[in-house]
């Protein structure tokens, strides 16, 4: 499979919104917990109040997964700032738009960062029409893709 048709799969079956489960550790002290993502060009970002138990693990260990309905990504989180920042203008307006009550309860307070996950690996697990399960690999700073039967 080609790189980019994999990369394509990945960002079609997440969508511009999603609830994704997001796993961080430190010190052998694994959390997953669920947090709002948007999706946009391909990024993926959430808000956070930095005084949270995954903020000060992230701070200590950006290795983090976050996974939705069969997509596994393993990567890097990286703290882009407060999210009322002007920089951060665009994560703003779209979350009003697709966490409208969220927006509202929180994004504007000063303590809420915004995160992004830089991707390295990604996992599709899937299905054809006929039901034969497959596994998509993509190897995101390799720019590769593999597809693996696993029926």
């Amino acid at each position: 499979m080609e790189f980019q048709e994999a990369v394509n799969i990945c960002f079609k079956k997440i969508g511009e919104k999603k609830i994704m489960a997001l796993a961080s550790s430190v010190e052998d002290q694994v959390m997953i917990r669920n947090v709002s993502c948007i999706i946009k060009d391909r990024r993926i970002f959430f808000k956070t109040d930095r005084n949270f138990r995954k903020t000060k693990q992230l701070l200590t260990n950006p290795n983090v997964a976050i996974c939705y309905n069969g997509v596994q990504i393993e990567g890097t989180a990286l703290v882009h700032g407060a999210v009322v920042q002007p920089k951060n203008q665009f994560f703003q307006e779209l979350y009003e738009a697709y966490w409208k009550y969220s927006f509202t309860s929180y994004a504007h307070k000063k303590d809420e960062i915004l995160v992004e996950i830089y991707p390295k690996v990604i996992e599709i697990w899937d299905q054809d029409e006929q039901n034969n399960g497959f596994q998509i690999l993509i190897d995101i700073k390799g720019k590769d893709a593999k597809v693996f039967e696993y029926d």
